[in-house]
């Protein structure tokens, strides 16, 4: 038996064909999980820390900056002063690198936590490694250091799934089909590509699996379209998740195997909506186009994502920032703090979808503190991706040369009124269909798996 899995951006889920029907593999209550892991750990004690004179250069060159931002805001700061805040900050980094120093995997995973429970030991722990949307990182220029610490989290979240099936399903599952964007997100151009597979490949063999192809996203959803189709037709598949957007073009439904007759996709998907709607909604509170605090700062500490970014989000000193944003922005570097702004932009996202307005209370950075977006807010933090969206839907249409029967739309985002607006806008003559927004893909991944229909060229 081959698993399917969705390993999203967002949510990852998994499922089987097991006597003729999907059979989804349930992670506790829910058929799918965050994209997201908690490994907690022990602190070190700050006590063990000693100024090397590599820490010593660190220190200097962190006075020197705090100096020169001292210096632009018109503040006046002692030596003295300057040398207690760059010692603070290297000592913090020290402890951080010393927490992500590698353990046994049978420890990490026996204590690992994931999806939104991850979220949550996290919040309640206030210390260990929170790691979310590993998937957004595969593609991009990794040290081999960091390359070695995706993998690894890729594997602890890979065998998750994979004995979270095998419990469920009372069989040791030892082969999977994965689904793979058409393009992943990446800094090396078609190369990410390559390192993706490679690392996703490495992740699942460690993780238990002794085989793994790949399919790609739309064309697994074309395979669940096709499943419930009675009649022959030409559609155009439309996925749009939390980190990519796929297209593909197919003849599917009657009985004849579908056909996948070319595929498009951009590495861009609800997290950039999101990553835009926290920049243009949520952090002009701490300062974003008020203060003197460079704009790459607001990006470092909304993209959660990324461990780099949100390392040196923390390595900043705010101490000259004028009141009320040094404060907020010091307590924005407070642990889990990130995450927990985040996870409010997406759940502003996800009302915005049904209701007119909605208020996020940010009391974890300041007691009364809040915010209100109402829906053309995010329309127009949307607007850059919808834009792109919309150039890729052209692209389609024209390579095409007419419209299909139908677009179906699966995917996280699918359920937002504008995307389906602007896939009706590009294709009007066809019928608007809509899969599952959550299981679309995975339905189609669990169904090519039993057929045994693999990209493997994509591999």
């Amino acid at each position: 038996m081959k698993l399917g899995i969705d390993f999203g951006t967002s949510n990852s889920a998994a499922a089987a064909h097991i006597d003729g029907k999907v059979v989804p593999v349930s992670f506790g209550d829910a058929q799918q999980f965050r994209t997201t892991v908690y490994f907690p750990e022990v602190m070190r004690d700050p006590n063990d820390f000693e100024l090397t004179p590599a820490l010593e250069q660190q220190v200097d060159e962190l006075i020197e900056s705090g100096r020169r931002s001292a210096r632009a805001a018109g503040a006046t700061r002692s030596q003295e002063q300057l040398r207690s805040d760059a010692i603070r900050v290297v000592r913090r980094q020290w402890m951080e690198e010393r927490i992500r120093e590698p353990r046994s995997s049978t420890a990490l995973l026996q204590n690992a936590v994931y999806g939104d429970d991850a979220l949550e030991a996290y919040f309640e722990e206030n210390e260990g490694n929170l790691v979310q949307s590993p998937k957004s990182m595969l593609g991009y220029n990794l040290h081999p250091r960091a390359k070695q610490t995706i993998t690894g989290i890729a594997t602890h979240i890979l065998e998750h799934i994979r004995l979270t099936a095998s419990r469920q399903l009372q069989r040791n599952v030892r082969s999977a089909l994965l689904g793979r964007p058409v393009q992943f997100r990446s800094s090396i151009g078609a190369a990410g590509n390559d390192q993706a597979l490679d690392i996703l490949r490495s992740a699942a063999m460690a993780a238990g699996f002794d085989e793994v192809d790949f399919l790609e996203e739309p064309a697994a959803a074309a395979m669940h379209y096709h499943a419930v189709s009675s009649e022959r037709h030409e559609a155009v598949i439309v996925d749009v998740g939390g980190g990519t957007t796929d297209i593909a073009h197919a003849s599917v439904g009657g009985s004849a195997a579908p056909q996948i007759h070319r595929a498009w996709g951009i590495a861009r998907g609800g997290t950039d909506i999101d990553l835009a709607l926290s920049l243009a909604g949520y952090m002009p509170l701490f300062g974003r186009g008020i203060t003197r605090v460079p704009a790459h700062h607001y990006v470092e500490a909304a993209m959660v994502q990324d461990m780099t970014r949100q390392r040196d989000f923390r390595q900043h000193n705010y101490d000259a920032v004028e009141l009320p944003y040094g404060p907020r922005l010091q307590a924005l570097q407070d642990t889990g703090n990130t995450a927990r702004l985040y996870r409010a932009v997406e759940h502003c996202k996800i009302a915005l979808s049904s209701q007119p307005n909605h208020n996020s209370g940010l009391d974890f950075i300041e007691p009364g503190l809040s915010v209100d977006i109402d829906a053309p807010h995010l329309t127009a933090a949307a607007g850059g991706y919808l834009s792109e969206l919309e150039t890729l839907l052209q692209q389609v249409r024209a390579d095409i040369g007419h419209d299909p029967a139908a677009v179906f739309l699966t995917g996280g985002m699918s359920r937002a009124g504008y995307i389906q607006q602007a896939a009706a806008a590009a294709f009007p003559n066809a019928r608007l269909v809509h899969g599952d927004p959550s299981f679309g893909v995975v339905q189609g991944l669990a169904l090519a798996a039993a057929a045994n229909t693999a990209d493997v060229g994509a591999a």
